[in-house]
């Protein structure tokens, strides 16, 4: 029997970056929340199995624009992937969201005036040079190097925890690697792929 072609469009991509959590289901993971695309001042709703995703990260949504009859115009997320920042303001806003521990928006301001666009390259390869940056000592330095690895191994085993529970997803496919710059990006960044099922509770 002849398999009937979906009526839906390929999905459309959405680069941005996560302001706010408004609701997580901690059961199935359906999360709504709000993001900001730098192409206007407005937050944009986005809705999905958002898993281990904070604010303040960078992501590369796939998914579907929808329009919700009480809530408005929204973004259906089916996977996504979580993008290091490759610009300047980009860098800062990252390191002083507050994900990474010993790093608020003073120091990440001190830190990218210091090492530029190359910012997260030595916190990952030279970590030991942050001491060059006005205010970090090496006991908050060592806090940084410490709490950079810890925010890497969350992004990589962000659906570790779920994968028993009977209402978690069930096929997640994650991965560390780097893709070429493009206009999502804005340059060469570690993405962690992070794919759900092709629904949206």
């Amino acid at each position: 029997m002849p398999q009937v072609a979906s009526s839906r469009p390929a999905p459309h991509t959405l680069g941005a970056v996560l302001e706010r959590l408004t609701y997580v289901n901690e059961e199935t993971g359906y999360t709504v929340a709000r993001v900001a695309t730098g192409r206007g001042s407005d937050l944009l709703t986005v809705v999905g199995a958002l898993l281990g995703a904070q604010p303040g990260e960078s992501l590369r949504m796939q998914g579907w624009w929808s329009s919700h009859p009480q809530y408005g115009r929204q973004f259906e997320v089916v996977s996504y992937t979580t993008v290091l920042p490759a610009t300047i303001q980009g860098i800062r806003r990252y390191l002083g969201s507050g994900l990474i521990k010993g790093i608020g928006p003073v120091f990440a301001e001190r830190i990218v005036a210091h090492f530029g666009l190359d910012t997260l390259e030595f916190i990952e390869e030279q970590p030991g040079r942050l001491i060059e940056v006005a205010g970090l000592g090496p006991e908050r330095t060592a806090k940084i190097t410490a709490a950079w690895a810890e925010q890497k191994a969350l992004l990589v085993d962000a659906y570790r925890d779920r994968r028993g529970h009977p209402h978690a997803l069930q096929e997640h496919h994650h991965s560390l690697m780097y893709f070429p710059a493009s206009e999502t990006t804005g340059g060469t960044g570690p993405l962690v792929s992070k794919s759900q099922p092709n629904s949206v509770p």
